[in-house]
């Protein structure tokens, strides 16, 4: 007869997913069922650079000897855990580092949501994980799978995640409680019963039905107003490139006018026969037109659709009232960017002026959007949309712009691989304020170098190279080494 052992459980969430509440149920859960327990937790060092890893041991008391007490673990073993919990995908991930999770005997609850790291958020490129390979690992590494997006179905039952989990927890049977069992736990919690029992339900409901197909791709469906763009659309280019263009006039046509959409399309029918060059123009073009300046900040901070999607993160209710705070810190050029191209390069090169607004610039403001004054000054800033091809960022900004597509347009003929990376380059022109400066510096960087490889057959792999050393580091060093070495 084989000697009892504990059963391990290893929890990773975030701060304020309510990890701890989730690790007190379980303990709960066993010491009312037969069964002794021990939890730990050890913080991660940051909310986002590491979540809080709890760890749980539960052993049987029936299989105690008198007298006699189980000496139970402190930590997580890797390749001992019977389950594994991760509140969010990266921390999927970084269970999956550590070596939590083995094909021999883990249970992986997985909510397949995701909060970006600081890593990926703060990447000069694009930093975020691929959650595609990210998901294919963590079936490759468990012997069962468990995913879902347990916190959209938590916020629908209007419930923490935590009860989520914990019913997907229970659907798995891979601890030996009933049901009831679990959700008398809940119930002896005492805080938030109602809900977190109807959060519970969703969680256990999810982890039973089957996996959900992978949904279809819809071709982005373009309104009345713009009718006649879809239309040329699917004229005058080919029919790979249709979702991509309909998605970038949405976006355009939002950003300034159907006008300003058209000249967009205008600009890319002497690419319509360049294959992958067109498809990797119009993706960057599209971000480029559609350059963040302060009146389009302003915009997206007066739209109704943002007053409501804070409210339901918060979940407002009815008798409650919601203030939001705008931290603002517009530097002398931002203002400058949104004036008359005239006036804004009169403040710029003026240096009394210059220093007289810096001085009303320099601490930076709070703009409260959820009053009617802050409400009216933002709201100001973005009616100037109709303005804002007379300002100096729209005259700078498409000139940048006609200048970097004739080179891809030219290179488009002769080396269509160097124009594809070409067109890649426009990934390091972004942001705004300091961020979008050091980009610009390094895109020049890279254009000052293009004469030098349109003779050389690696020419495109060494142009992407570069552009991966411009997003690998703020300072610049990694690029200038790489351009030194030329």
């Amino acid at each position: 007869m084989s000697s009892p052992r504990a059963i391990t459980v290893a929890l990773l969430a975030m701060g304020g997913e309510g990890g701890g509440v989730l690790s007190d149920w379980l303990v709960d859960l066993a010491e009312h069922n037969g069964y002794l327990a021990q939890a730990t937790s050890v913080p991660g060092v940051a909310q986002r650079t590491g979540a809080t890893v709890y760890y749980l041991e539960l052993f049987p008391r029936a299989g105690v000897p008198a007298g006699a007490q189980p000496v139970l673990a402190l930590g997580p073993v890797p390749g001992e855990l019977d389950v594994v919990i991760a509140s969010e995908l990266m921390e999927a991930g970084r269970a999956l580092q550590r070596g939590l999770v083995s094909p021999e005997r883990t249970t992986f609850i997985v909510s397949t949501h995701r909060v970006y790291s600081m890593t990926e958020r703060t990447a000069m490129g694009d930093g975020r994980v691929d959650a595609g390979k990210l998901m294919e690992g963590a079936r490759a590494a468990a012997a069962r799978l468990i995913a879902s997006d347990f916190s959209a179905l938590a916020e629908k039952a209007a419930g923490p995640i935590a009860p989520a989990l914990f019913g997907a927890l229970a659907a798995s049977q891979a601890l030996p409680f009933t049901r009831a069992q679990f959700e008398e736990a809940i119930g002896r919690g005492g805080v938030g019963v109602k809900t977190s029992l109807l959060a519970f339900a969703a969680g256990f409901a999810a982890a039973l039905a089957p996996a959900a197909p992978e949904p279809v791709a819809s071709l982005t469906a373009l309104g009345p107003r713009l009718a006649p763009l879809a239309a040329r659309i699917g004229a005058e280019f080919p029919a790979a490139a249709g979702d991509t263009l309909r998605h970038a006039v949405l976006r355009l046509a939002d950003y300034q006018d159907v006008a300003y959409a058209a000249e967009y399309l205008d600009r890319l029918r002497p690419l319509r026969d360049a294959g992958e060059v067109l498809l990797e123009t119009a993706r960057h073009l599209a971000l480029w037109m559609s350059y963040e300046d302060a009146i389009r900040v302003a915009d997206l901070k007066t739209r109704r659709s943002r007053f409501e999607r804070v409210s339901g993160e918060v979940r407002l209710a009815g008798s409650q009232l919601l203030q939001i705070n705008e931290f603002m810190h517009p530097r002398v050029e931002e203002i400058a960017d949104i004036l008359p191209a005239r006036t804004g390069r009169w403040l710029l090169a003026t240096g009394w002026a210059r220093g007289t607004l810096g001085r009303f610039t320099r601490s930076g403001r709070v703009v409260r959007t959820s009053s009617l004054r802050g409400y009216l000054q933002l709201y100001a800033i973005a009616s100037l949309r109709g303005w804002r091809r007379k300002s100096l960022r729209y005259v700078v900004e498409q000139e940048r712009i006609r200048l970097w597509l004739d080179e891809v347009k030219r290179l488009a003929t002769f080396h269509p691989g160097l124009a594809l990376e070409v067109a890649r380059t426009q990934r390091l022109v972004k942001g705004y304020g300091d961020t979008h400066a050091r980009g610009w510096r390094n895109f020049q960087r890279l254009m000052d170098a293009l004469p030098r490889l349109e003779g050389d057959p690696a020419g495109a792999q060494r142009m992407g190279e570069l552009a991966r050393a411009a997003l690998s580091d703020e300072t610049g060093q990694a690029l200038e080494r790489m351009l030194a070495s030329a």
